[in-house]
């Protein structure tokens, strides 16, 4: 195996890069503006100024490249094709094929959607290691989701297996969510979710004393802050999230069965404040067979996209 490899996590406002040692080691992570105008044309072509530049300074080629891994927000087939991602402007198109277009020298190159690459580094070298049958959700200002079983990703027919953020939960919901449906778990375990419940529980009883009514702009992080000082209302507003979430899982553990759920996100954060009401509302309604499911918290935080994307090279 050649000695380095790239994990690229392409995101909507930055692009994250690793260079990695083949053995595991992060070398240099760094990142570049995503320049998403004229639909996005722009974004390939400076992923790899930023490795070729990378490269000049290991003074190393890409005869010592064993590859390069990519993560992408959107739903990607198997095979790298991305499914259109609408925040950088991309329609269908092959990764690969155009990478390789602009250069034919790269060994390998693996694609797959962000919080796939996130899965993946968090079982290599995270929350999730050392386990082969993983679902890890990200609660963020949406929700996404990633399945391994076997040690194997699984992508779907459309490449957006473990995308639970937009399964309905509340029938009765009357305010759309982004996905133009009501009712999706997004709207409550988010980050987004959990201060939009906040800010309706402040309206709809506005004479309830809370630790929340001192800040100027509420965010989810202070309802998690708050939680911690021991705010009721707050600490309320987690438990129902813990709720919704938890009955979700146990709709994933009656599916895939797997060994550890890996809770991710910028709402992970949080910690156990968050971490508690979820498990305990998972063991409440689990069947015997899956109720003794581990549950960690995720490890590496905004690095497990590159993580994840050097160890599909590798794999």
């Amino acid at each position: 195996m050649r000695p380095y490899a790239f994990g690229v996590d392409v995101g909507g406002t930055a692009i994250k890069l690793g260079f990695f040692q083949t053995d595991g080691t992060l070398v240099k992570k760094f990142q570049i503006p995503t320049r998403t105008e004229e639909n996005g044309i722009y974004i390939l072509p400076d992923i790899l100024h930023a490795m070729l530049t990378t490269m000049v300074e290991q003074q190393i080629t890409w005869d010592d490249v064993e590859g390069v891994g990519m993560g992408v927000p959107g739903p990607v087939t198997e095979d790298g094709t991305v499914l259109r991602c609408i925040n950088l402007g991309w329609d269908v198109f092959s990764i690969p094929e155009k990478l390789r277009e602009l250069e034919p020298r790269i060994f390998k190159i693996r694609v797959t959607n962000d919080v796939n690459a996130a899965t993946l580094g968090e079982m290599w070298q995270g929350g999730g290691k050392g386990y082969r049958n993983l679902f890890m959700i990200t609660l963020g200002t949406g929700i996404g989701g990633g399945v391994i079983l076997n040690g194997q990703m699984i992508y779907g027919k459309g490449g957006a297996a473990g995308e639970i953020g937009h399964i309905c939960v509340n029938t009765e919901e009357t305010e759309p969510c982004k996905c133009g449906h009501r009712g999706c778990l997004e709207q409550y375990c988010s980050a987004t979710g959990l201060l939009r419940t906040a800010k309706r529980r402040l309206e709809e009883r506005p004479k309830e004393q809370t630790l929340l009514r001192g800040h100027k702009n509420l965010t989810a992080k202070q309802v998690c802050d708050d939680a911690k000082k021991g705010d009721a209302v707050a600490l309320e507003l987690l438990d129902e999230l813990g709720s919704r979430l938890g009955l979700a899982l146990n709709a994933v553990a009656g599916t895939l069965d797997p060994e550890i759920f890996v809770i991710g996100g910028g709402l992970s954060n949080a910690g156990d404040i968050l971490l508690q009401p979820i498990v305990t509302h998972y063991r409440r309604h689990a069947f015997h067979a899956y109720n003794d499911t581990t549950f960690a918290l995720a490890k590496l935080g905004n690095d497990a996209g590159i993580y994840g994307c050097v160890n599909m090279v590798l794999s």
